[in-house]
């Protein structure tokens, strides 16, 4: 005698598996990205393969009345959810008909499969079959007398299941306050791996929108794209980033049209909260990321500011190719380890962008974000990045002076370019009023305060920072901050925490360098250097302190033989004079370093407002009346 189809582990559908026990839809032994609502209806579906389930059944079973979303929208986005991932079509449905205004239909084939073994076929049975072998086995009652028999069991089975979905999966959104947020990497369900870059490019702009909404820490692309194609559950990925919710989404392109799938999800304990449609033109898609942060900030209870409504309202549409070219160029410089490579690479594509639609804002920020990189690498000089750096940061904010990236962009230059101090915190503020949750404007803010002696307020900056980039390690970040406040034995230990977490990478052993010589190790500061030499020969910095310890260790030689490397590489990219003055002043030659000081001076070269106060390779010329007269020029902030 078969099962009843309420206690089949399995019910199978083409090459589909749904797990009842376990709650999980495989394909072909993969198991599939559905969980709560959506999962549940359809197994009640299958369930009942081949029959009308009504909307009032899949109310009545799976919605609480004090369930805090929509019953419309979440019945119409879960059947949506279900499609996308089994592939199926509303118009042409190949598993999930919809009957209007009455409810929904499973038309496929499903088999209940009573064993462990999914490829096992002895004892499956259709639905439909054991449907009718248990009517078959029936007792010899009067039709209706049956129905009225057997309802009060079944209704009593039905509640109980709602009430058990309900308990686990729609606790009320007062029990589970969500505060903090990650967006996963959005799967690419275009059917065209070369779109990979545009579901990226959705979910660093979603995250960006998400980061104006003030009431909410949401983390930082760099860390969430970790989890890229990752096996882990849910709780295991809001542990390990520190978050309330989990949002996870898809992105389907077909020609202009976009159409992104998203569902918020209690991480800690793995529920789904809500998920929602979108589909629109691509030129529409500015607004559409707006849309979707504010219905996000409005599930979870989070106040949307007058400014931030308006900013929905007031979006413009986008070129579509120009806004294909901005996310070319985006998925280059976004990277944690961003290389000269990458900025070089993405620059033609912000150009494009701009080009094809010389009214979008962000092309002309990621225009600017180039040149200014790209000068801070010393790949360009800094009199062949500021002019079009500065133009096109002008142009961005005439168009849109409420991108918070742009604000933090024009901080920089303000800082090292115009050596404008008030100007540059003016821009940091509101860089960070703009874009709260923007983990960069924290951390050159941190290092911008530490330029200015204020060490808690650096300091916290930097670990607000690390708060929305956990899976990024921050201790380069403190070393640098250290270096500049000349706490030796505190960059001893950063750096040394910093080549623990990244051991590939070069700023973890230049710090220990600077650690070792600031406590006057300068012979165990040598093979620091040169490691991080061997790990980035484009390294000026590195290059000059090797040549420094060189001079002031009796190495004289091999400091003169740095200075005619850093000479040869002048003639193919931009050498700071002064990272040439630093190791003359380690040689003792005072009047060379000071004629290089004055070169740096009249290039407005980037190093110096950072590093003249407190740089340990001019310590011997401090004390020379030279030096004050020239600090003079700066007119630091005391």
């Amino acid at each position: 005698m078969s099962a009843p189809v309420s206690a089949a582990r399995i019910l199978r559908f083409d090459s589909f598996d749904l797990d009842l026990q376990a709650g999980e839809l495989r394909k072909r032994g993969i198991k599939l990205r559905l969980q709560g609502q959506p999962i549940q209806v359809l197994a009640i579906l299958l369930q009942s393969a081949g029959s009308l389930v009504t909307r009032e059944e899949l109310r009545s079973q799976l919605w609480s009345a004090d369930t805090f979303v929509d019953f419309d929208h979440s019945l119409h986005n879960a059947i949506a959810r279900i499609r996308e991932v089994l592939g199926d079509s509303a118009e042409n449905p190949k598993y999930v008909e919809t009957l209007p205004r009455r409810g929904y239909r499973f038309v496929g084939k499903v088999e209940e499969v009573q064993g462990p073994s999914p490829g096992k076929q002895n004892g499956t049975k259709t639905v439909a079959e054991n449907n009718k072998k248990s009517a078959d086995a029936a007792p010899a009652v009067p039709k209706r007398r049956g129905k009225l028999l057997l309802a009060p069991f079944a209704c009593g089975m039905i509640v109980l299941t709602a009430w058990l979905a309900w308990k686990h999966y729609s606790l009320p959104a007062e029990t589970r306050p969500i505060r903090s947020l990650a967006v996963l990497p959005m799967q690419n369900f275009s059917g065209d791996p070369a779109q990979e870059y545009f579901a990226d490019g959705m979910t660093e702009e979603l995250i960006t929108e998400l980061s104006r909404i003030h009431a909410i820490k949401v983390i930082s692309r760099t860390s969430v794209m970790e989890y890229k194609g990752t096996k882990k559950h849910l709780p295991q990925i809001a542990r390990e980033l520190g978050v309330d919710g989990i949002l996870e989404g898809s992105v389907r392109r077909e020609g202009d049209q976009v159409r992104i799938t998203v569902q918020l999800l209690d991480g800690p304990n793995d529920r789904h909260l809500w998920s929602e449609d979108y589909q629109r033109e691509i030129r529409g898609i500015l607004n559409l990321q707006t849309e979707m942060a504010q219905s996000i900030a409005r599930q979870i209870r989070i106040e949307v500011t007058p400014q931030q409504e308006a900013r929905a309202r007031s979006g413009r549409a986008v070129n579509p190719e120009a806004y294909e070219a901005y996310l070319r160029g985006r998925s280059y410089i976004t990277s944690a380890s961003l290389t000269v490579q990458d900025l070089q690479t993405a620059q033609p594509y912000f150009e494009e962008a701009i080009r094809k639609d010389p009214g979008f804002a962000l092309g002309y920020v990621g225009l600017a974000d180039c040149y200014v990189y790209l000068a801070f690498y010393h790949q360009i000089s800094p009199a062949s990045a500021r002019g079009p750096a500065r133009e096109a940061l002008r142009k961005a904010m005439e168009l849109d002076d409420s991108v918070g990236e742009a604000h933090e962009t024009l901080a920089v230059l303000h800082w090292y370019e115009d050596w404008d101090w008030a100007a540059a915190e003016r821009e940091f503020d509101s860089a960070l009023a703009l874009a709260p949750n923007f983990g960069c404007a924290h951390l050159l803010h941190g290092h911008f305060l530490a330029w200015k002696g204020k060490r808690p307020e650096a300091l916290a900056e930097i670990a607000r920072s690390g708060e929305l980039d956990p899976g990024y390690s921050f201790a380069a970040s403190e070393s640098a901050v250290y270096d500049r406040l000349r706490d030796y034995p505190a960059l001893l230990a950063a750096s040394r925490r910093e080549l623990a977490a990244n051991p590939s990478e070069s700023a973890g052993h230049f710090f220990l360098g600077r650690a070792y010589e600031g406590l006057g190790k300068r012979a165990e500061a040598i093979p620091e250097y040169q490691q991080a030499m061997a790990m980035t020969n484009r390294d000026q910095d590195a290059l000059a302190a090797l040549g420094h310890v060189y001079a002031v260790t009796g190495k004289r030689d091999e400091a003169r033989k740095v200075i005619q490397e850093l000479e040869l590489r002048s003639q193919h990219a931009y050498v700071s004079p002064y990272m040439l003055a630093s190791v003359y002043a380690g040689l003792g030659d005072k009047d060379r370093a000071f004629t290089l000081l004055e070169k740096s001076y009249r290039e407005k070269s980037w190093d110096l407002p950072w590093t003249l106060q407190s740089d340990l390779r001019l310590d011997n010329l401090r004390s020379d009346p030279r030096f004050q007269d020239f600090v003079r020029k700066f007119q630091f902030p005391k």
